[in-house]
């Protein structure tokens, strides 16, 4: 595959990734194992402020800033439940029977995990940045947080000995400034003062556009201790790849959580916008992010998915199966937006079905070519608007269930997928619905979490519906 930069080390594996050699507090890029640690890692470096930032629903960070000699002097930290609560313009829902506000709109408490401590490489005043859990006043574990759904989901998978083991590819565009969201977005013109156009797929001349840019990215995600395995141009003007190296399902999030914070401020500094809209531009290809997912034996870190003698298990395709059958009702977790459905069309490289297959882009969960420790499942389905706890949460779990319930799959498609009837929700309220009718997701997303999730939803539908679009004005204006 084709990248400005040598790959550290090959991607596609199946084993849990050796622990790397525990590196000194003082020279490590990123995370510190106690608060002695962390207390001299800042104070290295000169450290005058720590973010302290938390996902919420949508993916965006939020939390709070303060100095370095507070953040180590066991200051607690806390923000209002309600943050869990509004909509991603800001809005807050009507209440129904299962969405809620908490009455007293009391404090949830932020838990820096010091793993994930690291600096802020594009603030010109020294500054450091760590991930935080959320939990209630006295300490009880909130289970609505997306990085708690996500840690719940993997406790499953604890509880039998198992780990999942995940790799995340995010496409992303960047575009030129856009200051009226009245008009659309258009490429933004790369050194060699033209805006890029399409056919650019895999090409180094279209990563070679934005050169300086993408060695920002680089530097910023080295800086952090962030790793990139490859980077490439896809098919739409200036849209590009990440795939990141595959590891445990928490870090993989928190990381892509960060990437998405490193590259809005890469292309900042450069003067254009970097967006992980689904669907930015009309007529062009949507971003997703698609996620490769493999199990291991936690002990012995043999991929449960190959059998000892190297064809694929009853587990694997239980797997599968359980991926057809659930996926589609979770897709709401997948595809979160009314713009995610409009990348889920026909004949736009993205498939709009819930078949598998070997080596199949057309399906939505495609089997890759690979040796039998590195067997492993691609959801092709999320988009890169996702919150990366949540998608992955939802994928996992519904491989989860059908491994649990020993659901065998279709036959796979070796043909094209994407003709015919599509198999999924057409649309954000009708995946919203399939969400909250799958009885089998209480048990792995919990019931507080399904409520919460679709009422924000539902309040972002209606927030659209106020929205006139330029197709009404076009067709409807004189004609109706």
């Amino acid at each position: 595959m084709p990248s400005k930069k040598k790959p550290a080390t090959a991607r596609a594996s199946g084993s849990i990734l050796k622990a790397a050699t525990a590196q000194p507090p003082l020279t490590s890029l990123r995370g510190v194992a106690n608060w002695r640690d962390a207390a001299a890692w800042l104070k290295a470096r000169g450290i005058e402020d720590v973010e302290c930032i938390t996902p919420d629903l949508a993916g965006v960070p939020r939390g709070k800033m303060m100095p370095t000699s507070k953040f180590t002097s066991n200051t607690s930290l806390a923000l209002p439940s309600a943050l869990y609560r509004h909509t991603i313009s800001g809005d807050y829902p009507d209440e129904t029977a299962n969405f809620r506000y908490e009455p007293r709109d009391s404090d949830l408490k932020l838990v820096p995990d010091l793993s994930t401590l690291s600096v802020v490489p594009w603030e010109s005043d020294p500054t450091a940045q760590v991930i935080c859990d959320v939990v209630g006043t006295t300490g009880e574990q909130v289970p609505y947080t997306p990085r708690n759904v996500l840690k719940n989901v993997m406790r499953l998978y604890q509880d039998k000995g198992w780990k999942p083991v995940v790799a995340p590819e995010i496409e992303f565009y960047l575009v030129a400034i856009n200051e009226d969201p009245d008009y659309p977005l258009h490429p933004p013109k790369g050194r060699s003062g033209r805006s890029i156009v399409g056919g650019q797929g895999y090409s180094i001349a279209g990563i070679n556009e934005f050169d300086e840019l993408i060695d920002d990215i680089y530097h910023f995600s080295e800086k952090q201790g962030l790793e990139i395995d490859t980077l490439i141009h896809e098919e739409g003007p200036a849209q590009l790849e990440i795939n990141l190296r595959h590891g445990d399902p928490v870090q993989l999030a928190d990381q892509v959580f960060l990437f998405k914070r490193t590259i809005r401020e890469a292309a900042l500094k450069h003067g254009i916008y970097a967006t992980f809209m689904a669907k930015p531009m009309q007529g062009q290809p949507g971003s997703a992010m698609h996620i490769h997912q493999s199990v291991v034996d936690a002990k012995t870190g043999k991929n449960i998915f190959s059998n000892e003698d190297g064809t694929p298990s009853r587990t694997f395709f239980h797997f599968i199966g359980g991926m057809q059958k659930y996926v589609p009702s979770s897709l709401v977790m997948l595809a979160p937006y009314v713009n995610s459905y409009r990348r889920l069309t026909p004949d736009m490289a993205c498939p709009v079905n819930n078949a598998w297959g070997y080596d199949n882009r057309t399906t939505a969960f495609r089997v890759p070519i690979s040796e039998p420790a590195a067997r492993r499942v691609e959801n092709r389905l999320p988009s890169s608007d996702a919150n990366p706890y949540l998608a992955l949460a939802a994928s996992l779990a519904c491989g989860w269930l059908g491994i649990m319930k020993e659901i065998e799959p279709t036959e796979p498609t070796y043909d094209t997928a994407n003709e015919g009837s599509i198999d999924l929700p057409r649309g954000l309220l009708e995946a919203v619905a399939l969400l909250e009718d799958e009885s089998a997701f209480e048990d792995v997303f919990g019931k507080e979490f399904i409520g919460l999730y679709a009422g924000v939803k539902r309040g972002e539908f209606e927030t659209f519906m106020q929205v006139i679009s330029p197709w009404e004005r076009e067709f409807l204006l004189l004609n109706v």
